[in-house]
């Protein structure tokens, strides 16, 4: 009841910053393992062809890895802290610490800005964009297979991954478009396009997870407890982050002039 104090994990906005803590540390990590991965298969696979696009792959995640998750460690830190309340500023928690630490990782792994021109320069604008678009056509795969699970969550899992693809893909276009002729318009956004593209790639992640999850519970393998933990972080990975892509999407397609309408004089 209202009248007596529970602990503060009870409290629902407490969940959502441990469970958005969660969900950021869990799919960066897939996202860095897949990356781990595709590096290996590029350097160890016996067919030139496999090696060549596990290369190309590895290459565009690098930003992605880097910068994403960079700017994640400084988000969860932050989280951190605030779950503490006030006792999350004072030392002896340690928690500040951890925020300190995070905050220069954005910096020395090259700043953001520098992954960002990377990923869009180097590894976007390349080849037509052959690398992200196949990543789509996987997510796609992914999509296809999360929906025909059936169950409510499984439904609204794929729709918010189809919908992350959609405006991934808008975006993708846009940069295309833009890059040779209105250099600043795309730019202006590329730091959002590696947070909105990171966001599709560790998404798919979490999507393959859950995937797999469900196997082996149907299966009636592994540590039950962890598979439907695995689930509900996925499904709130969903929810609470990718249903940020249509914002992303609006920001860098819509709002490239705002950024350098003020004049210099004025800051």
């Amino acid at each position: 009841s209202a009248n007596h104090s529970v602990p503060i994990i009870e409290h629902p906005d407490v969940r959502r910053m441990l469970m958005t803590m969660r969900a950021h540390t869990e799919a960066c990590r897939a996202m860095a393992m897949v990356a781990a991965a595709a590096f290996d298969t590029a350097h160890h696979h016996p067919d030139h062809s496999t090696r060549t696009e596990q290369k190309a792959l590895y290459e565009f995640m690098v930003p992605l890895v880097k910068g994403y998750s960079t700017e994640m460690s400084v988000e969860v830190a932050s989280l951190g802290v605030q779950v503490h309340g006030g006792m999350g500023f004072i030392e002896e928690t340690g928690a500040a610490q951890y925020y300190r630490d995070a905050r220069i990782l954005t910096i020395y792994e090259g700043t953001t800005a520098i992954q960002a021109n990377d990923l869009l320069g180097r590894k976007t604008l390349k080849d037509k964009a052959a690398v992200p678009l196949h990543v789509a056509t996987q997510m796609d795969t992914t999509e296809q297979a999360v929906h025909a699970l059936g169950t409510e969550g499984a439904i609204r899992l794929a729709a918010h991954l189809r919908a992350t693809r959609a405006t991934w893909l808008d975006v993708i276009a846009f940069m295309q478009s833009r890059a040779a002729t209105q250099p600043n318009a795309a730019y202006a956004g590329s730091v959002p396009y590696l947070l909105m593209s990171a966001q599709a790639v560790a998404g798919w992640q979490m999507a393959r997870a859950y995937l797999h999850a469900q196997a082996e519970l149907d299966a009636g393998q592994g540590d039950r407890s962890f598979m439907l933990a695995k689930q509900a972080t996925a499904l709130f990975y969903a929810d609470h982050i990718l249903s940020l892509s249509p914002a992303w999407r609006s920001a860098i397609i819509d709002g490239a002039d705002s950024v350098m309408a003020l004049s210099v004089d004025a800051f």
